[in-house]
């Protein structure tokens, strides 16, 4: 790769502030940048004009200064694993990437407050880790949480499988430490529950996909370990019965219910064949299964007791076909491997159109039923694979290539009119395009479509103020 004698000043410049060994380019024929370049679908490859990787703060933002200054364009990244390529440079070679993977420190857990303070990009799992050791939980719970990065969750506002009980990641954050795209840091770590003076900032950058500025550490909410978790796996009999069930386990359990996911009969069919050695109940014979989970601040007997009444309530009710009460963590752990081994089944049997949508719960059923007859009906022996998190309304809503077809040319030539088909559904039932992946450039040139002009008009005027360079991460989330 050949440089201008302006890239190799910023790359000099670079250097000193964060040291050699962390400045990453394709200069050098032992570097393979592959990990940063690459997006987690393996949709998408840039071409980094280089990876720099600080380890603190103050290197941050002497980066973050040296790259505005040069007028060079900057990705933040933490564990790269978002679904919509907003994380990767583009192929241009003039994008630097901004890893915050070094700066992994927990910095402060404040039990009296119950709070943790920690680098940006402290892994998630660590991050779990760390605050069951001293006997609390942090509920954030995703299927890559073994390599995305607080950071990271933050700036996409991730959701996982416990929405329904404690929010979104921006529900779980308390404070947020930002550089800015000057180059400024702004410490805004207090970790109050209230705090009415001005304007609330951490919310602007949540979200925001790295657009705004730099997230380089978070005061997150903890929480007391409860005394039991309980999961259960329940066959249903249609969709509409599965929200008919979400709302009895409201009734029942109230703040227990924690996780309820929902899993479509061919989704489930799919971790059977690639993955024989799980166990999936029910899947042969019911069109549909639902995942809960009950914590409980008591005991174990009195969860079991809940769970219990629930399930014998849902299948008075006709709701809940049959049912499975894990008895131990063995057996919970094996029931939510269902739920999570869907995303890597799905990949196993072939490229497939991912939507990431969200509509009222109570729309659900009529959404889906409306929305799987058009598919079918425009795109015959297409394979529907729905499943997600029906307690917070978001469904993963995709479809596989039909059987025997040529993948490539079924996602090159059917993902636009797909998209556009189940879009316009979500838009006439008022719901999201995107409800926790994010924009990215895979969803960037849609959103003008799905937003109203108001709105737009509000984010390209935050953008303008906060990054009036268009350095931080361009091209992502908001055009012009």
């Amino acid at each position: 790769m050949n440089f201008t004698s302006e890239q190799r000043a910023l790359l000099e410049q670079l250097r000193r502030i964060v040291g050699t060994p962390y400045v990453l380019t394709h200069e050098d024929p032992a570097a393979d940048l592959t990990a940063w370049e690459l997006d987690w679908r393996g949709r998408e490859r840039g071409v980094a004009l280089a990876v720099v990787r600080p380890g603190n703060t103050q290197e941050v933002a002497a980066v973050v200064k040296a790259c505005a200054a040069a007028r060079v364009a900057m990705v933040p990244q933490g564990g790269n694993t978002g679904m919509v390529v907003g994380s990767t440079p583009d192929e241009s070679g003039t994008q630097v990437v901004l890893s915050l993977t070094r700066m992994n420190k927990v910095r402060q857990l404040d039990a009296g407050n119950l709070t943790i303070t920690v680098d940006a990009g402290c892994v998630l799992q660590n991050l779990q880790d760390e605050c069951e050791k001293a006997g609390f939980l942090f509920p954030l719970s995703l299927a890559s949480e073994g390599s995305c990065t607080i950071g990271g969750n933050l700036g996409t506002n991730a959701g996982g499988t416990q929405v329904v009980r404690y929010g979104n990641t921006r529900e779980l954050c308390l404070g947020l430490e930002v550089v800015t795209a000057q180059g400024e840091v702004w410490d805004g770590l207090l970790g109050l529950r209230k705090d009415n003076t001005g304007y609330d900032l951490r919310h602007l950058f949540i979200g925001s996909e790295g657009t705004l500025g730099v997230i380089t550490g978070a005061t997150m909410k903890i929480y007391p370990l409860p005394k039991a978790q309980l999961t259960a796996l329940a066959a249903v009999p249609s969709m509409e019965a599965a929200v008919q069930l979400l709302g009895l386990a409201h009734e029942h359990l109230s703040a227990g219910l924690t996780g309820f996911e929902v899993m479509g009969q061919f989704a489930l069919s799919l971790v059977a064949k690639h993955f024989p050695q799980q166990r999936v109940p029910f899947w042969q014979e019911s069109p549909w299964c639902v995942v809960l989970e009950n914590s409980d601040n008591e005991s174990e007997a009195h969860a079991r007791q809940q769970f219990e009444h629930l399930l014998e309530a849902a299948m008075e009710a006709g709701c809940v076909t049959d049912a499975v009460v894990a008895e131990s963590m063995a057996q919970a752990k094996a029931l939510w491997h269902i739920r999570e081994s869907i995303p890597l089944a799905q990949a196993q049997e072939g490229l497939n159109i991912k939507h990431d949508i969200s509509i009222n719960v109570s729309r659900i059923p009529a959404f889906v039923a409306e929305t799987n007859a058009l598919l079918l009906e425009k795109f015959p022996g297409a394979r529907l694979v729905t499943y997600g998190h029906l307690g917070d309304g978001n469904l993963h809503y995709n479809v596989q290539a039909p059987e025997g077809d040529d993948q490539k040319r079924f996602l090159a030539e059917e993902e636009g009119p797909m998209n556009a088909l189940v879009y316009e559904v979500v838009d006439r039932y008022r719901g999201s395009i995107s409800a926790e992946h994010g924009i990215g450039s895979l969803k960037v040139d849609k959103l003008p479509d799905h937003k109203s002009p108001v709105a737009l008009g509000l984010m390209r005027g935050i953008k303008q103020a906060l990054d009036p360079l268009n350095l931080m991460n361009p091209g992502r989330m908001i055009r012009g």
